[in-house]
């Protein structure tokens, strides 16, 4: 995943130059960069991004310290301004002319931004504890991956604001400056391969003139570039190791992690002991937040945690818990020997399972492989984004922005690992903004003419799937558990528990809702695929899109000889599912779902897998033995190329 933070001048001195380039350690007093990354066991910073040039600089050079302090600690300066200051001043210029040389445009407070990139957990478990081979291709996918959200950055993100009140906007055409430094363990000692990747603000004008780049669309684009992140180096990791990724559920109600299939849970569990102890002060800050009133004894903020006042406690958490600093360093080699033996010591993971992790992987990639057909098809792939990022996404309004961050979490998930064509992501966005997206942009400003503002809601009329809010609750006696839902009372508090043992009650979570209303869209819009008649057919798409936790398996028959079983409920959606989640404490109790429509769910899934079966049947008689099919994989994760059939959801 990647986080963002910002980086303002001061910061550089008393945070990034004696704590984070050097691998978040302490760096001695008087000890120069160089030395004390090396002390540290890091290695340096390199130079990247395509506005090098214009600096005079080359990708994949060291930064020196001298480089960084002009460009982020002080208010944005050339990296050379020093050597540009002192040949001005020996040319006979004045003082102030000479400083005004080694200027990158006005002096800014905000110098950049601090992108972190990790991968996904059992990633960098391979990493650490897989041979130096594993390790080094991993990294090498770990900076593709890096390097490929810089240039989306660069394309679709970064603009400079100019002229009054910023009226002006345009693309950097030389591109951004960047300095990436590798890290190689978390606060804990636990592994964890992350590089913190200082993006400047500074951009040069087509007219050659230096402006600023404007932070809030960085901050904007976090949630699409981090999807990007980890598509792609999941994509990259899997293909030079020939491995496959699975779903794992971290968080009942939320988005599935697409994580290495094949290495044990129990590993990652083993890492999580920094999440253990920010989860056990995150409840003690759940239980304050829901319980504090103000001096006139009225509940300060709502009796249940939503989602958003979750993330900020979640950090308070993490700035709470954060351990000292280590003053021990330990070179990569002896961290990694460590880390095995640790892992064989305290995991609870056999030895063997954990000498032999990328061998399973290549087991479970096998399997999946088998079972999984990893399909795309851009026009079911624009109804199941619609309506993931219309029921999440509060009171059913989002932006070009949401839309592009699902569907990027959506191949993730139908790829299982795969390299997709580029360009497929943006292609499904706009085959969901043209069919299934209604403009309700009411601009004031010329900000909500440009594409990116655009406000949009589905155009589907579904009373079944619109977004809701339950209202608040009344205030939580001091003795009691907050009300679990609105019009019920506090249960009392048993008499062998503390106040805050009780459950915190929370905004429910959509996901589960998100997927069966991208299900009901899918049965009700299920002349797309026959209008289209293209080779890809509904139950495939569904077989790959949807959760398995949601699928009926094939029924067990006995054999028949040489015969092969018929996986007539290949794909289908396995009713007993949905009634057990809509029963569970989800938010599907909020959407609403009748035994009857869950009936005709099940219905329309199967009269679809029945008919999409047939039409390939009467395709292979019609086309005898020159029938296209899906030999492999390698094959069937390419889309259906458009053609006369195919609408506007085919994209641009």
């Amino acid at each position: 995943m990647m986080d963002i933070a910002i980086i303002r001048a001061g910061q550089m001195y008393r945070y990034y130059l004696r704590q984070v380039l050097v691998g978040d350690g302490r760096r001695p007093p008087r000890t120069p960069l160089a030395q004390a990354q090396k002390e540290a066991g890091v290695p340096a910073g390199r130079w990247m991004g395509r506005g090098l040039a214009a600096l005079g600089l080359t990708a994949g050079d060291v930064v020196t310290e001298a480089q960084l302090r002009n460009l982020f600690g002080e208010r944005g300066r050339h990296p050379y301004a020093d050597l540009i200051e002192a040949d001005q001043l020996a040319a006979g210029k004045s003082p102030k002319a000479a400083f005004r040389a080694g200027a990158l445009g006005r002096r800014v407070t905000v110098t950049g931004v601090d992108l972190v990139f990790r991968p996904q957990p059992t990633i960098y478990l391979i990493w650490a504890l897989g041979d130096e081979k594993t390790r080094r291709v991993i990294e090498a996918a770990h900076e593709r991956a890096i390097v490929r959200v810089l240039a989306w950055i660069e394309d679709q993100v970064a603009v400079i604001r100019y002229g009054k009140d910023g009226i002006y906007k345009v693309r950097p055409p030389g591109g951004l400056v960047a300095v990436r430094f590798r890290h190689y363990e978390a606060r804990s000692g636990m592994p964890l391969l992350h590089d913190h990747l200082l993006l400047s603000v500074k951009g040069q004008r087509l007219d050659r003139k230096w402006g600023s780049i404007h932070s809030e669309a960085l901050f904007e684009s976090t949630v699409a570039a981090s999807a990007l992140y980890n598509e792609t180096v999941a994509a990259e990791v899997c293909e030079a190791l020939g491995l496959a990724t699975e779903p794992r559920t971290v968080t009942a109600g939320r988005r599935p992690v697409m994580e290495i299939a094949g290495v044990p849970h129990e590993l990652i569990r083993w890492t999580a002991r920094r999440g253990e102890q920010i989860a056990a002060c995150l409840k003690e800050l759940e239980t304050e937040y829901v319980s504090a009133v103000g001096d006139d004894g009225e509940l300060t903020f709502l009796p249940a945690v939503s989602e958003r006042a979750r993330v900020q406690l979640n950090k308070m958490a993490a700035h709470k818990t954060r351990p000292p600093k280590r003053q021990k360093t330990r070179s990569l080699a002896q961290l990694r020997a460590d880390w095995k033996q640790s892992a064989i010591d305290t995991s609870k993971v056999a030895a063997d399972i954990i000498n032999s992790l990328l061998e399973r992987a290549h087991a479970a990639a096998a399997a999946i492989r088998a079972r999984v057909a990893t399909v795309v098809d851009v026009a079911l792939a624009a109804v199941d984004v619609t309506a993931v990022v219309f029921v999440m996404n509060g009171g059913g309004r989002f932006h070009c922005r949401h839309l592009l961050a699902e569907a990027r979490r959506h191949l993730a998930l139908v790829l299982r690992g795969r390299r997709r064509e580029a360009g497929l992501d943006d292609r499904i966005v706009d085959a969901a903004i043209a069919v299934h997206c209604l403009d309700i942009s009411e601009p004031k400003t010329l900000r909500g003419l440009l594409s990116d503002y655009r406000l949009y809601t589905a155009r589907w009329d579904l009373p079944d799937l619109q977004p809701t809010r339950r209202p608040p609750t009344p205030a939580p006696d001091p003795d009691q558990p907050p009300p679990a839902g609105p019009g019920t009372l506090a249960a009392p508090r048993p008499p062998d528990q503390d106040v805050g043992e009780w459950e915190i009650p929370r905004v429910p979570l959509r996901y589960d809702r998100a997927v069966l209303a991208a299900a009901v869209v899918r049965g009700k819009l299920r002349t797309t695929t026959a209008r289209r008649g293209c080779a890809y057919d509904g139950a495939a798409h569904q077989q790959a899109a949807t959760p398995e936790q949601l699928l009926a398996h094939p029924p067990a028959a006995p054999e028949r000889g040489d015969q092969e079983p018929e996986a007539e409920h290949r794909g289908m959606v396995d009713l007993s599912a949905l009634r057990a989640l809509k029963k569970s404490r989800t938010d599907l109790e909020a959407l609403g779902f009748t035994d009857e429509q869950l009936r005709l769910l099940l219905q329309v899934s199967t009269r679809a897998g029945h008919q999409s079966r047939r039409r390939a049947a009467e395709r292979a008689d019609r086309q005898g033995a020159d029938a296209p099919h899906r030999e492999d994989d390698q094959q069937t994760h390419h889309p259906q190329q458009p053609g006369p059939h195919h609408g506007p959801e085919a994209g641009r």
